[in-house]
């Protein structure tokens, strides 16, 4: 009897490790790039988190708690930041979306030059941002760029003068840089999720007498619904944390007038060497990043519950 018990305790034993050692198997995979996330993350995150309730000088620091989140809230610059971010970012993403929802779709059907056509789409997000601003910026200059001259001809602009020295108009500058930069993107993944769409259903509705913007609405919209749904939140982040094109194309001026949250953080930073202060902003970008993906994914989650 104590053989046999013993039999089964030994038995039981290689069972045992197999199963810790399939539990802990999966985890020493991952552990390069689980140790890549931690430090280019989330040791980055954690300084920058505990910066902010620190107050810097040009040789010492100190710790004064809260004292940089309050600063914030008598801060006008900052508020008028963040209202300069929403323009911004809900501009830019408005347009980006449609037009590359157009071009996906327009991609998506044969014709000839398809190929040429792709490639000059897709070159924008080929080119690097701080070239893209410099080149908006020629363009836009009225001494040796053709664009305040044509909207002069269009009756758009009283005299070809500068968009981007103008307060009233700066922040179209780097909105219509950023829409073009940003094309691409949505167009690349919209038209990749077209691809996926099964033909047949097409011809089934047109079979049945659907209208192409019924075919469209019907069939082609539910089938991209959790495409658009990642694709809008990350460029929404994307865009509301980039501050190259705007930095090179205005550096937040004329009178603030394209100073977004990024670049006011930029510019506590690097220039007024206000580290502490600059982090307790970035904190507060990314807390209201986090409720705007939270709040997205649930309606998301909503509208598939309905659908």
């Amino acid at each position: 009897m104590t053989y046999a018990v013993s039999e089964i305790r030994s038995a039981g034993k290689p069972r045992r490790q197999r199963l810790s050692h399939a539990a802990i198997e999966p985890w020493l995979y991952l552990s390069p790039a689980i140790i890549l996330l931690v430090v280019v993350l989330l040791v980055p995150l954690v300084i920058g988190i505990s910066y902010s309730f620190r107050k810097f000088s040009a040789f010492k620091s100190e710790y004064v708690g809260l004292g940089q989140y309050q600063a914030m809230l008598s801060d006008q610059v900052l508020g008028q930041a963040l209202v300069n971010t929403l323009w911004w970012t809900v501009a830019s993403l408005f347009s980006q979306f449609f037009l590359g929802l157009g071009l996906a779709l327009l991609l998506d059907k044969p014709f000839r030059g398809r190929k040429a056509v792709q490639a000059l789409v897709f070159l924008p997000w080929a080119v690097p941002s701080f070239l893209s601003g410099l080149t908006w910026a020629w363009l836009f200059n009225p001494i040796i760029g053709p664009l305040p001259h044509w909207l002069f001809a269009l009756g758009l602009k009283a005299e070809p003068t500068n968009v981007l020295s103008d307060p009233a108009t700066a922040m179209w500058g780097p909105i219509v840089a950023n829409i073009w930069f940003g094309i691409p993107f949505f167009a690349i993944t919209l038209l990749a999720a077209l691809k996926s769409i099964p033909s047949e259903l097409h011809e089934a509705a047109a079979i049945d007498g659907a209208s192409p913007w019924q075919r469209f609405t019907k069939v082609t919209l539910p089938f991209l619904a959790p495409t658009i749904a990642i694709t809008v939140m990350l460029r929404t982040i994307w865009i509301a944390t980039f501050a190259d094109l705007i930095f090179v194309m205005t550096e937040g001026g004329p009178a603030g007038s394209t100073n977004t949250v990024p670049v006011y953080i930029y510019v506590s930073a690097f220039k007024s060497l206000d580290k502490g202060y600059a982090s307790a902003v970035a904190v507060l970008l990314l807390v209201l990043l986090i409720a705007y993906a939270i709040a997205l994914i649930g309606i998301r989650r909503t509208l598939v519950r309905h659908v």
